[in-house]
């Protein structure tokens, strides 16, 4: 089975679904060119307007698979990931539908930029965030360029220099999070809102979400992330925390 799940529905609305949940949906080569995969074919689907990211299993995702990345023999994909991880993130900065993040459980490092990108995030109260890469001496230019993008420079350091978890009830209170609700009402809140936006007018929705991008992009999506990246070493082939330890340990 895919590591990354499409479902398309009726009414506009889409889901792309993080599917391995078997290592708490963390992000390896094969997600990595599922995600890549489906996302090409959303963004060429017309009829959707809107799309619900989520994990399998209750949970969103706990950041990159560093077991996978160093099996052996080393998987084929490893030498390929940061160039296509890059484009995966690319290919959300581009996107002219609307993301609605379903955070369940938690979001940690790699998987907490999946989350900040985002537009909407709809946060289950006992879920958290957390970019913890700072306290390994690492860098976190995903993290730091969605956040620099749509948050300010304060947000953005509460987020990344203290390497904390973020309980929901603090994403709202920051603007990181659009709605906190009930941990078993994450799910239909999100579906709630695509299908509300995918009700819209297909080129209001593309319309809008273009002019918010290009409001505050303000140079060449390919420019993006190498702008947070340019100046670490650390920023490219393995920057994330380990990520299959139980959330526990983080």
């Amino acid at each position: 089975m895919s590591a990354a799940l499409t479902h398309v529905h009726d009414g506009g609305w889409a889901e792309l679904v993080l599917n391995r949940p078997e290592r708490r949906n963390a992000i390896e080569g094969t997600l990595a060119q599922a995600m890549q995969e489906a996302l090409d074919a959303l963004e060429r689907n017309d009829d959707v307007r809107a799309v619900v990211l989520r994990g399998a299993d209750a949970a969103f995702c706990s950041g990159l698979d560093l077991k996978a990345f160093g099996e052996q023999p080393t998987p084929d994909w490893v030498a390929k990931f940061p160039a296509l991880w890059d484009r995966v993130h690319t290919q959300l900065l581009a996107s002219r539908k609307a993301w609605i993040v379903a955070l369940e459980r938690y979001a940690i490092n790699g998987g907490a930029a999946l989350a900040l990108a985002g537009d909407l995030m709809v946060c289950g109260e006992s879920a958290f965030l957390q970019v913890g890469e700072v306290a390994l001496g690492m860098a976190a230019p995903r993290n730091a360029a969605w956040l620099a993008l749509r948050h300010s420079e304060a947000v953005a350091a509460r987020v990344c220099l203290l390497g904390e978890r973020m309980p929901a009830a603090e994403l709202l209170r920051l603007g990181l999070a659009t709605e906190v609700v009930a941990d078993a009402e994450v799910v239909a809140r999100a579906q709630a809102m695509a299908r509300t936006i995918g009700s819209y007018p297909a080129q209001g929705v593309a319309g809008i979400k273009s002019a918010m991008r290009a409001a505050t992009l303000q140079m060449p999506a390919d420019q993006w992330l190498a702008a947070c990246a340019r100046f670490d070493a650390l920023a490219r082939p393995t920057a994330a925390m380990p990520t299959n330890a139980a959330p526990a340990n983080r």
